[in-house]
């Protein structure tokens, strides 16, 4: 008997590049170059920011384009089974769950942070692992290396996105002199605002400390968040961070290859603020929980065998 819950910890997460795309505003098909892993990774540890937090529900919208999910957890766990999006759904064919939050860290490469994909850039006709969609750089109009510019995900204001239309929102350090920026969807990006504001208030100006306006992202607006800034990728490309002042020539480069070398942060860049917003993003950025809260803790009155028949009856049952 294969229990759900206990199975295989060998069964790897890859998620390949496979399906159409299509957004309904903007859609297209979905082949394409992928996602490095060169540059700089992040860490689920180090100085500054919050491992743990409060969890809290974050709606991501109908459940349309997530699979069924309309919500997700900050400061969540992730995971679950991964499935394939039936036909007749946007992305038919490809892959979507399973991304747990030890997987949220990608690196400084447009394509990173998905779990099980290496050695590509770019985030043409890849799975959700996370459910929710990458950020997108705007049209090859704008210039720079096409893999940036992927058109199957339609626009930043796509009102089929898991979690809405794209957003940015600024936070500038105490000291004056490094100005980031969160790129994410506009759910992710409030919650965002809320976690960093309370672990990072130390090192954040008094204009960044949850009260800055979050503004609509407009890739085609060059005084907003741009690709050759971004310093990290977090949740399968789904979240950026950005610095201003920033020039990482290496990511307007069409193939920077797996080893690609990523320009170095600039030495005035406030690195405390810089590892606050680092950490606090991988713990807290929402993701989609695998299964009930109630199944994540042992059960008052169960052995382990009677607690295991019980989970696996319930997942078999109800999923």
């Amino acid at each position: 008997m294969r229990i759900p819950l206990f199975s295989s910890a060998s069964e790897k997460k890859v998620y390949r590049r496979k399906g159409g795309g299509g957004g309904r505003s903007g859609g297209g098909g979905g082949s394409g170059s992928g996602g490095s892993r060169g540059g700089s990774s992040g860490s689920s540890s180090g100085s500054g920011g919050a491992s743990s937090g409060a969890r809290a529900p974050v709606s991501i919208g109908s459940g349309s384009s997530s699979g069924g999910k309309t919500s997700a957890i900050s400061y969540g766990s992730g995971g679950g089974r991964v499935a394939t999006i039936p036909s007749g759904q946007l992305f038919s064919g490809r892959s979507q769950g399973g991304g747990t939050r030890g997987e949220v860290f990608g690196s400084r490469t447009y394509g990173s942070g998905y779990p099980g994909v290496t050695g590509s850039r770019g985030v043409a006709g890849l799975g959700f692992p996370f459910f929710f969609w990458p950020v997108i750089w705007g049209p090859a109009a704008l210039g720079g290396a096409a893999y940036l510019h992927s058109t199957e995900y339609g626009d930043a204001n796509n009102s089929s996105r898991p979690g809405g239309a794209l957003t940015t929102v600024p936070f500038s350090s105490s000291s004056g002199n490094s100005t980031f920026h969160i790129v994410a969807d506009n759910a992710t990006s409030t919650s965002l605002l809320s976690s960093v504001a309370s672990n990072c208030s130390s090192v954040l100006a008094s204009n960044s400390t949850g009260s800055q306006v979050m503004l609509a992202f407009a890739p085609t607006n060059r005084t907003q968040p741009q690709p050759e800034q971004a310093v990290q990728y977090f949740r399968a490309s789904s979240v950026t961070l950005t610095l201003d002042g920033y020039n990482d020539t290496a990511a307007l480069v069409e193939d920077g290859g797996a080893n690609e070398t990523h320009a170095p942060l600039p030495g005035w860049v406030d690195t405390s603020l810089l590892s606050c917003l680092n950490q606090t993003i991988g713990a807290a950025a929402p993701l989609v929980d695998g299964a009930p809260a109630f199944l994540s803790h042992p059960i008052h009155g169960l052995n382990a065998l009677s607690s295991m028949w019980l989970i696996w009856f319930l997942l078999t049952t109800f999923f």
